[in-house]
């Protein structure tokens, strides 16, 4: 099984994060993986993408034109990657951050409110955890102990206090996200 996925939003919502704590899940699951990030030099606050590749196989190569999954964070992304997503694939977005209504009726299409759950829950910190828990929760790929290990391995060790609320949010966001 390969899964294709680009995760797409602004800098300072944990895109790159996201994709990677994905990826070292995915390496600790026995996967063959590619990370790719994309931004520009603004980071925080301009747009940031990630192309995460988990496969059972070797991959040919990390450049992709179309996408298994989308996860958009942001009317850009949502221009500039609805498109691109295969027909039949997956889009999951955070309607906080999208003013446009998608224009694609080939998908299957999730809604995952993770900026109003994360401000609610006053768990700002964790908002890419919740949308990863949504990912999750649609497309099992990778084992939530594996997530764990790989949110673990990605965090500096001064924040391994953070490891519970991060868990809960992956949690929470496969309770909050629906099908459109």
């Amino acid at each position: 099984m390969i899964h294709e996925i680009i995760i797409a939003g602004f800098g300072g919502q944990g895109v790159l994060s996201m994709g990677k704590i994905l990826a070292y899940s995915g390496l600790m699951d026995g996967k063959e993986v590619s990370w790719m990030p994309s931004y520009g030099p603004e980071q925080r606050g301009g747009t940031a993408n990630v192309t995460v590749i988990l496969s059972d196989e070797r991959i040919s190569s990390p450049i992709l034109n179309e996408y298994d999954i989308a996860i958009i964070l942001n009317q850009p992304s949502m221009d500039k990657f609805e498109s691109k997503v295969k027909p039949g694939g997956i889009l999951i977005y955070d309607d906080y951050g999208i003013q446009k209504p998608l224009t694609r009726t080939d998908l299957q299409v999730y809604r995952i409110n993770a900026m109003d759950t994360a401000t609610k829950l006053n768990m700002s910190k964790t908002f890419n955890m919740i949308v990863l828990g949504g990912l999750l929760k649609i497309v099992p790929m990778v084992k939530f102990e594996s997530v764990m290990k790989g949110l673990k391995k990605t965090l500096p060790e001064r924040h391994y206090s953070m490891l519970p609320a991060n868990e809960d949010a992956i949690r929470t966001g496969m309770e909050i996200i629906r099908k459109v």
